[in-house]
């Protein structure tokens, strides 16, 4: 077997004598042992103390090397150098933190990653290093990949205000901690406050229900309590799996409206906290020569500026308008007639109730029936035998060597091509357990790299699930939801497992954010195709395939609706975007800001003061970035209908993707990638940036596109200014991992995409997350 990592001579001296912090599948026979995720270091709970001590003195050594001014290239492959081993460290600690089930390995990863901060704060302000990579910039001897990580990583180091004059640094540095405590602060009360109901009577919470809440007891009105007669109830908490459950299940009315009303409505202290957020980030902004932090944000992306996001939302808003108000009144009529109240009206607790009741009486499908056909165990080997059959490529399991694994359900795969050898490796660690990180994640653990002519550093991820366990994990079965979510994370794994760049500045989803989800939107259409689920959705006790006229239900199913859905991920961008867009002189009302942009685009009601955004974490994460997922959804129907749509399973297209799209991960242009994997019409120019073409998106919702409000030209013609695309990237993980991995385990950075817009290449790949959609959020507006 390869060498997940080799270190050999390189260009520049330094690297000859680096320290072997990997320790590879041979080696670890040899030893008997290994360390944790195969660093040797981790052979126990406390190496992380000798991990961290060892990457500050390498990357240390490569700080001094950089200050000699080397020729450009070498001084490129330097700062790589220095940001692979940091990243060794740093994301081994975020997996650690949020999935080992030993607290003192939780607790000394926590450390490793305050340590680590404190260092990443060194290595962004570092004047020496900046004046090195601006060195290598303007010598004009870079070949393209290289100047390409030049200008961004100079453009990171400007974000972060190096530029300035000390006054304004020191303020920009300031202003980071200060958002760091914030982004806490905000976790910390969603975790501390999560709100609750008291249901009366016990009645009213159906069976199925009732293991959300616990008991209460109250006197029974006009009777005392001499008796000992108490009427039973149910303390509900309204946090989102709570809130999500009642609003799909619970028939009564009154109930749905208590929890939906409090659930929306904490953690309070959070209105003050979102208030400083905006601010502290607006000052930010502007300090580095930005008019608002949506610009700040956007610039590094396709996009490149906010005007251009702006008119792409408002282009899908009218777009979508006609189609979700004519679902909005189907609801209401069937809601109607359901109760036999002729006038009443659709309230925000009432859709998704009665959308789940549409759906199951007009498709005719249970939910227990469709996970029948997908068990486990049986959707691994699919996903499988269609990665063999798009690239040709196979997974293979192989054994963790001791101390490698984390827990006794880790799977470990390594993907192999027949001529090119091994790829790469993943784990997973797909079961829930108390302790673990609550969603469905991709994390790096090394990305990969050009070490010489010769070896090629190969990446390691992990996917982190948590489909319910059973006591026979054989037989753990899928909800249908949780099939899309599998395969969306596996389209993130491959991102990494299938990019081949010069540096792990570039490695996998290390791009720009508006291109980093279309792979894992992509993947989720092939968990909706009877082509691709005939080979392997199997009914776990007579072995049957799963009908097809099954597939069409759940098909039809999934787009009963699919115009609310996008309307109000449409609402979600453009409230991202006026909430950290240019700011007035006055503080503003960000309830009635939000109240005011709901009513004007989406069709359904609202309750008036409701402050819901106090509990939408993409506000921290995101940060003027949410519109990427529409983005994301564009290019990807766009992808599927050119490429996969006549045969989702065909090796041509496979190719196509993998060597046009994947195998470049960051390292070029993404408008090049869209349009050598498509071809015209996947992209438009917009006013200096680029926004997606919508028609393949409007043809698979059935939408009626309006004549377009952008002003745009061919992809190809000449732009008007705006940025370039691509990684936004460095070391700025700083005071934000300084923080919140100080937090512990038990305050996740729950749906984390990107902490600040800046962190992709030290933890970005960690937090892709098939939460970008948040499943629950229909139930939060």
């Amino acid at each position: 077997m390869s060498h997940l990592l080799r270190r050999t001579t390189t260009s520049f001296s330094p690297i000859s004598h680096l320290r072997l912090l990997y320790t590879s599948p041979a080696a670890a026979d040899s030893v008997n042992r290994t360390g944790l995720y195969g660093f040797h270091h981790l052979k126990s709970a406390k190496g992380f103390q000798r991990f961290v001590d060892d990457a500050i003195e390498r990357a240390g050594e490569l700080v001094n090397y950089v200050g000699t001014m080397p020729e450009g290239d070498e001084i490129i492959r330097a700062m790589d150098e220095i940001s692979d081993t940091v990243c060794s460290v740093v994301d081994s600690a975020e997996l650690c933190r949020n999935t080992h089930p030993d607290r003192e390995f939780v607790d000394e990863a926590n450390k490793a990653a305050v340590r680590m901060g404190e260092y990443l704060h060194f290595l962004n302000t570092n004047h020496i290093l900046y004046k090195a990579v601006v060195k290598a910039e303007q010598g004009g001897k870079l070949f393209a990949e290289a100047k390409r990580a030049a200008s961004y990583l100079r453009l990171d180091f400007e974000k972060g205000g190096i530029h300035l004059s000390d006054e304004k640094s020191n303020r920009v540095n300031k202003l980071n901690v200060d958002i760091a405590y914030l982004y806490q602060a905000y976790n910390e009360n969603i975790a501390i406050d999560p709100g609750y109901v008291d249901v009366y009577p016990a009645t009213s919470i159906p069976s199925r229900l009732q293991h959300l809440g616990e008991p209460v007891y109250r006197p029974v009105p006009g009777i005392g309590t001499r008796g000992g007669n108490k009427q039973k109830g149910y303390r509900i908490s309204t946090n989102p799996d709570s809130l999500s459950s009642i609003m799909q299940w619970a028939p009564d009315a009154e109930v749905r409206k208590l929890i939906y009303i409090k659930g929306n409505s904490v953690p309070r202290a959070n209105l003050d906290v979102l208030d400083k957020l905006i601010a502290f980030r607006h000052e930010l902004a502007q300090l580095i020569g930005f008019r608002s932090y949506a610009e700040f944000s956007i610039l590094p992306n396709m996009a490149a500026a906010s005007e251009v996001v702006e008119s792409f939302l408002l282009e899908m808003s009218e777009v979508v308008r006609p189609n979700a108000h004519e679902e909005f009144e189907k609801i209401r009529n069937f809601k109607r007639k359901h109760t036999g109240q002729g006038l009443v009206d659709l309230e925000p607790w009432d859709e998704t109730y009665f959308t789940r009741i549409m759906k199951s009486s007009t498709y005719n499908f249970q939910s227990s029936v469709v996970a029948s056909y997908f068990p486990l165990t049986q959707c691994i080997e699919g996903l499988k035998f269609l990665i063999e059959s798009l690239f040709r490529i196979t997974f293979h399991r192989i054994p963790c060597a001791p101390g490698e694994s984390w827990h006794p359900n880790v799977i470990k795969l390594m993907l192999h091509h027949s001529e090119e050898g091994d790829l790469g490796f993943l784990y997973l660690d797909l079961y829930s357990r108390k302790g673990k990180y609550p969603g469905c994640a991709h994390f790096a653990i090394k990305g990969g790299r050009r070490i010489s002519e010769a070896e090629y550093q190969l990446p390691i991820v992990a996917l982190v699930c948590n489909f319910s366990e059973t006591h026979d994990l054989s037989t753990a079965r899928l909800n249908h939801w949780e099939v899309e979510t599998l395969f969306h994370e596996f389209g993130h794994a491959l991102h990494s497992l299938l990019s081949r760049t010069e540096y792990q500045h570039f490695s996998g989803t290390r791009v720009a954010l508006d291109l980093a989800e279309t792979p894992s939107n992509l993947f989720e259409y092939f968990a909706m195709d009877y082509r691709v689920l005939k080979t392997f959705a199997k009914h776990y006790s007579t072995g049957e395939t799963i009908p097809q006229k099954l597939v069409e239900s759940m098909q039809g199913s999934k787009k009963m609706f699919a115009a609310t859905e996008l309307q109000r991920q449409v609402f979600y961008a453009i409230m991202d975007q006026r909430l950290f867009g240019e700011q007035s002189s006055q503080p503003r009302d960000t309830i009635s800001m939000v109240s005011d942009l709901r009513r004007q685009f989406t069709s359904g009601k609202h309750v008036e003061g409701m402050p819901w955004h106090i509990r939408f974490p993409h506000l921290l994460n995101y940060g003027g970035g949410y519109y990427s997922y529409l983005y994301a959804k564009c290019f990807s129907a766009s992808i599927w209908q050119k490429l996969f749509q006549e045969d989702p399973l065909s090796p041509d297209a496979g190719t196509a993707l993998r060597t046009k799209f994947l195998l470049h991960g960051g390292a070029k242009d993404p408008v090049d990638i869209l349009h050598d994997l498509v071809g015209d019409g996947i992209v438009k120019r917009c006013n200096g940036g680029v926004v997606p073409d919508i028609t393949a998106l409007c043809e698979e919702l059935e939408l009626r596109p309006q004549s377009s409000a952008i002003k745009a030209t061919p992809w190809f013609a000449p732009s008007c200014g705006g940025g370039s695309s691509g990684c936004s990237c460095w070391w700025r993980f700083a005071f934000s991992a300084l923080i919140i991995s100080a937090s512990g385990p038990t305050v996740r950075k729950s749906h984390e995409l990107w902490i600040h817009n800046w962190i992709i290449n030290v933890s970005s790949s960690v937090w892709i997350c098939e939460d970008i959609k948040f499943r629950s959020l229909d139930v939060w507006i």
